[in-house]
């Protein structure tokens, strides 16, 4: 029987995480649910000892599995776990757990009610994030909905997103950025912030139901976030969703 719930969580060089039980709090969080369910691990290529630590947790627990990857970033990553879950829904959240796996019964009553792509958001607000952080998402919220007249979701970059399991193919056959096939391998940390976008903006496109629910979340600082760098890239990746967009890229072939 497919489980109910699949979570699938990405993890570039998150052996700090793994030590101090994030996965064991989603596992323990899961065990206590009266749905079925499985937890995927994909490791994106890490150097130091996440694989390792992560076959270590799936080996002496159920309903768990590893996946590893060579390092094609975190885009990569979620769309290998997305592709190989079973669950009727699939959820990907961070190892850091940044928004803790309990805020999912906030975005699972939503699929009664018709909706097929359900996503945790922090609104505008940022707790404890520095000042560049909050001025770094503000200013993606104002390019976003001026560059894509996209407005149905504030934040599109939580980490913490959900899908109808059926809904997963068409979207991720749909991208034209971050495309399954496309991806080389990479070296160093990477931000893909046009992911996020990209995806719920074809979830719409496609007519999918979409959903924002305020969930909990608290920064965690992180290496890999470069204010200069991965502002411009952010704004680059915008401009080509929109020139994609423009030339037909995401029109549903079922609707032509």
């Amino acid at each position: 029987m497919n489980p109910y719930l699949s979570v699938v969580i990405p993890a570039y060089n998150e052996a700090a995480n793994i030590r101090s039980g994030s996965l064991t709090a989603v596992h323990d969080y899961l065990c206590a649910q009266s749905y079925p369910y499985e937890i995927i691990v994909v490791d994106d290529g890490s150097t130091d000892e996440t694989a390792a630590l992560a076959e270590d947790f799936v080996a002496q627990r159920r309903n768990t599995r590893l996946i590893r990857n060579p390092h094609r970033g975190k885009a990569f990553t979620v769309t290998t776990g997305l592709r190989a879950a079973t669950g009727q829904i699939v959820l990907f959240t961070d190892m850091d757990q940044a928004t803790p796996i309990q805020e999912t019964a906030k975005l699972l009553p939503w699929y009664e009610r018709g909706y097929d792509v359900v996503v945790g958001s922090r609104g505008t607000y940022r707790r404890n994030a520095p000042l560049w952080r909050k001025f770094m998402s503000r200013s993606q919220i104002l390019l976003r909905n001026l560059i894509l007249g996209f407005k149905d979701v504030t934040d599109t970059q939580c980490g913490f997103k959900s899908f109808r399991g059926s809904a997963i193919g068409p979207i991720l056959d749909h991208l034209h950025l971050y495309n399954f096939t496309k991806h080389a391998e990479v070296h160093g940390a990477t931000v893909t912030a046009g992911f996020d976008v990209e995806v719920l903006f074809v979830a719409q496109r496609l007519g999918y139901r979409v959903k924002e629910v305020p969930v909990e979340w608290d920064y965690r600082h992180s290496r890999r976030v470069n204010l200069l760098r991965d502002s411009l890239r952010g704004v680059r990746e915008l401009l080509e969703i929109r020139a994609a967009d423009l030339r037909g890229a995401y029109q549903d072939p079922r609707i032509t």
